[in-house]
């Protein structure tokens, strides 16, 4: 088990039910493409591409509920609900309209993993995969500009995740 991956939000038992629910996501995600590597398929691509369209659903859904769409402090509030933060202990560094700064301290994602085995090299890629998801959000709001930082899946002890707002070109 990865000591740097511990929650240490435990007592919240809607929390941990939801917690619970992203692990087993994980562990269809990582089983999945886990299977497609053995199997000699292109799991990256493979992996990348369908989390990425999932994440451009998921960005219409966050569109569709804003309450100021082009706002980045409604994009934030919207995409990382209360719950949301509880889940992934994300502490909010800055929010306002030209910068979402967070820190994810704890990943139900990389706890699956754990649990089914993965080596070092395959944790960050699976990674990376699942931020293909925020990549499919990004790509629903031309406004923003994804980036990831550090993550827990390279050893850091938290993953950072940024969304700003791009500069408008002069015409």
């Amino acid at each position: 088990m990865c000591i740097l991956n511990q929650p240490k939000m435990t007592e919240d038992p809607a929390i941990n039910k939801l917690r619970n629910a992203m692990i087993h996501r994980g562990l269809w995600m990582g089983l999945l493409l886990k299977e497609m590597k053995e199997r000699g398929l292109d799991w990256e691509q493979i992996g990348h591409s369908a989390v990425f369209k999932c994440g451009c659903i998921h960005g219409e859904g966050i569109k569709n509920r804003m309450e100021l769409v082009g706002s980045l402090v409604s994009f934030g509030n919207t995409f990382f609900s209360e719950d949301i933060r509880k889940i992934f202990e994300i502490e909010v560094k800055a929010i306002n309209e030209e910068e979402l700064r967070l820190e994810y301290g704890h990943c139900p994602l990389i706890t699956a993993w754990h649990q089914i085995g993965v080596d070092a090299d395959m944790l960050a890629k699976l990674c990376d995969i699942a931020m293909s998801g925020d990549r499919g959000i990004e790509k629903c709001f031309e406004e923003f500009k994804f980036t990831l930082g550090r993550t827990i899946a390279q050893g850091h002890p938290v993953c950072e995740v940024s969304f700003t707002r791009r500069q408008r070109s002069s015409e």
